[in-house]
């Protein structure tokens, strides 16, 4: 019998070495992935893409070609992070030999902003039951604003206001000043003229976006919150490996700045630094300024910001600071007959922060968070005789014209919360430590400190889906003065998706500023006394905001309905002491009572065109004892429009910015006397165009600000001069200065992002 032999035929030997190496080769192979937009089924170019496998050094970048597309050898199956501006993140899972088309969804109806602003945690806008306005990265590049006036000056219903020296201030519900809190990162700023921040200190260069409420949040944010807040929150990479910038721009009526940064992550690390230089020559006003006084005065700012952040599944540590330093120039009229001498002065503000945060993500979707901060505020004014043909100049002897004004505030603030989408119950909980101090020779006996300690609570009840209820209540406890027990009380009720219905009712608190109990400003345009005999102001608010939106297929369609009532007792004014010598007080008005109606539209084609507009209508009067009848209402309208045009191909982008600012009436206090003036109305439109450059890494920017040309409008019975603010006759007519006047501008920026 013949013995069997077992072998392995030959095909078999063939067809197992065609499958390995068909496997080394297929491990090898480059994929052709494609990134396309959810609602056109275009390429996205330019998109960030990471693909991580399982080793924690397998990890490659890519950025989209023009088609959307790139290649990668998937070996294994990895998660896949793509980012691109205007689409929302996303995060998938691809496997080995696979190869995808990844949809992004555009960002339509910005209904995926997420926001901090007086909400438990972060949160989508659409679920706040506040009614939150973000003005974000896009919109502050498309109307090429460097500051916060020129950002917020074209909003509907907020009027920004010129006063020369102590700056710009802005007006939100019919209140300015103190009444409107400005923060940083949730860190209130300080430093305030004429209880005014002024707005042009504020530069945009490191700005993400802002986040603004309008009405009292004195439950949240204690005092100077009986208007709302405005809160600017910075720039976090926090998608990104590495991040560099640069910016120039230039305005041909004599403003020149630049600035740049760069941040790095590091597994949970990240550090950041980024600072700037704005140089502003000064504007004369045509037909107001007559000699060498210019009423928008020269400036030159310095910004320096810097954090440090750890973030990890739980936990979120982030150090940071801010520094700030400005040198605005008031050049004097020269002396006659032969006008070769004059008096210049010179205002040197510096403003610096550090802050620490603490955030803790804890089981069952509760929270802790704590903030504390340092801030500093010092300006100095130095007054110098100035030799025009010599050029010297000494220091005057008048001990009132050299003066240092410090002011030193502590924050500390920390919340528990609980907030989960799917719970009927969620909370916050938390204290408020806030003391502000002080020093200087203009203020009573050198030096003064008020402390606010506060604590708060508030509950948001979901009894249904649809409907939401927000009660809350704040202690306060003011070294001051005696504090009421402030209260709220929010609604929001869905009444369909995109359909929403907010209410709130508001009791407000402020206590008189630092400056109005202590500090006397005089100078050659001011003279402007403290008054330690001033009573805190008291609200009442009322809110409503209905928002509808509706999305079918590229349309998307918005139409927002406001309207608001406050009421304030005690409210703090500047008074005409004696018209003569232009003497100014700070003292309380009984009432004062504001009613507004707001009615905005928008509506987009998506990707390329958007239209929005705005009408206000709002009304103002006042009431004190002593005069035993109060004003009628005074009713001025605010208009504003804005149209963006984008060709995608090309990335270019066209933008037309409009307000129309009604007749707006002007209070003079004297005694017990209330007269009205007014500023006549005008309108100002700009123009803005953007163009990418290699891969969008660098942008081009040129416009038109203030085609119309406006520089002045007619104030009558108000007292004012070109500058504005509190100086003047107490009467009169004269012109109210509002801008300089057209200008051409042009930016180049430069952004590096490598996606983590």
């Amino acid at each position: 019998m013949r013995k069997r032999h077992y072998s392995i035929p030959v095909v078999w030997l063939v067809l197992l070495a065609f499958l390995a190496v068909g496997s080394v080769y297929g491990q090898g192979r480059q994929y052709i992935q494609s990134v396309l937009d959810a609602k056109t089924n275009e390429p996205v170019a330019f998109a960030n893409v990471l693909i991580e496998g399982s080793s924690p050094h397998h990890k490659k970048y890519y950025v989209t070609s023009a088609e959307g597309t790139f290649s990668e050898a998937i070996s294994e199956t990895s998660a896949v992070t793509i980012t691109c501006v205007g689409y929302e993140t996303l995060r998938d899972t691809i496997h080995r030999g696979e190869q995808r088309s990844f949809l992004l969804k555009p960002k339509v109806l910005n209904m995926q902003e997420v926001v901090v602003t007086g909400q438990y945690s972060p949160e989508r806008i659409d679920k706040s039951i506040y009614h939150v306005k973000v003005i974000n990265a896009r919109q502050i590049e498309m109307k090429a604003a460097t500051n916060m006036t020129e950002l917020l000056n074209k909003e509907a219903n907020m009027r920004v206001s010129q006063a020369g020296v102590l700056g710009t201030s802005l007006t939100m519900q019919g209140l300015s000043g103190e009444n409107v809190k400005f923060m940083i990162d949730g860190v209130p700023m300080i430093g305030r003229m004429e209880g005014n921040i002024d707005l042009n200190q504020i530069s945009l260069n490191n700005v993400d976006h802002l986040e603004i409420i309008e009405g009292p949040m004195s439950v949240i944010y204690g005092s100077n919150a009986i208007a709302g807040v405005v809160n600017i929150i910075t720039r976090e990479t926090k998608e990104s490996a590495l991040n560099v910038y640069g910016n120039t721009y230039y305005e041909s009526v004599g403003q020149y700045n630049f600035d740049g940064g760069f941040s790095a992550s590091m597994k949970k690390s990240t550090v950041s630094i980024d600072g700037g230089r704005n140089f502003f020559g000064g504007y004369t006003l045509p037909g107001v300024d007559t000699g060498r006084a210019q009423s928008f005065k020269p400036r030159r700012q310095y910004n320096i910001d810097g954090y440090y952040a750890y973030t990890n599944d739980a936990i979120r540590l982030k150090l940071s600071g801010q520094y700030f330093n400005e040198l605005l120039v008031d050049k004097g009229n020269l002396f006659p007959p032969y006008f070769e001498q004059g008096f210049d002065s010179y205002f040197t503000t510096v403003r610096y922060t550090g802050k620490a945060e603490y955030s803790m993500k804890l089981p069952m979707d509760h929270f802790f968070n704590v903030i504390a901060a340092y801030s500093f505020y010092d300006r100095q004014k130095q007054k110098y005789y100035k030799d025009l043909t010599t050029l010297e100049q000494v220091l005057t002897t008048n001990p009132g014209d050299q003066d240092t004004t410090d002011v030193t505030s502590w924050t500390a603030r920390a919340t528990y919360s609980k907030n989960n989408a799917t719970s009927t119950l969620n909370f916050q909980t938390g204290i408020d430590v806030n003391i502000e101090s002080g020093s200087g020779g203009r203020i009573l006996d050198n030096y003064q400190r008020i402390g606010d300690y506060a604590g708060f609570g508030s509950m948001k009840w979901d009894p249904w889906k649809f409907l939401s209820f927000q009660p809350g209540v704040r202690l306060i406890y003011n070294t001051k003065f005696k504090a009421p027990v402030v209260y709220a009380l929010s609604a929001k009720w869905t009444i369909r998706d995109g359909f929403n219905l907010r209410l709130a009712y508001s009791r407000g608190f402020r206590s008189p500023a630092i400056k109005e109990l202590y500090m006397y400003f005089v100078d050659i345009n001011h003279n402007i006394q403290a008054n330690p005999d001033l009573k805190s102001e008291t609200s009442n608010n009322f809110n409503l905001n209905l928002n509808y939106s509706i999305e079918r297929n590229k349309r998307v369609w918005n139409m927002e309905l406001a309207g608001f009532y406050n009421h304030v007792n005690n409210i703090i004014q500047l008074a005409v002491v004696d018209t003569r010598s232009a003497l100014y007080k700070y003292i309380n008005i009984d009432r004062y009572n504001a009613v507004s109606g707001q009615l905005n539209l928008s509506f987009s084609m998506y990707p390329a065109f958007t239209v929005q507009a705005g009408i206000a209508e709002m009304g103002r009067n006042y009431y004190n004892s002593g005069s035993n009848k109060a004003s009628d209402f005074y009713f001025s309208t605010d208009f504003s429009a804005q149209a963006t045009y984008r060709i995608d191909k090309p990335d270019i982008n066209f933008a037309v910015i409009y307000k129309y600012t009604g007749k707006t009436p002007m209070f003079i206090f004297s005694g017990d006397t209330i007269s009205q003036g007014y500023v006549k109305p005008y309108s100002m439109m700009d123009f803005t165009c953007s163009k990418g450059f290699a891969k969008s890494l660098v942008r081009l920017s040129a416009g038109v600000k203030n085609i119309f040309n406006v520089t002045t409008t007619p104030a009558v019975g108000t007292g004012t001069t070109g500058g504005g603010g509190a100086h003047g006759s107490g009467g009169g007519d004269g012109p109210q200065a509002i801008a300089w006047g057209r200008t051409f501008f042009v930016s180049l920026a430069l952004n590096f992002n490598k996606i983590k």
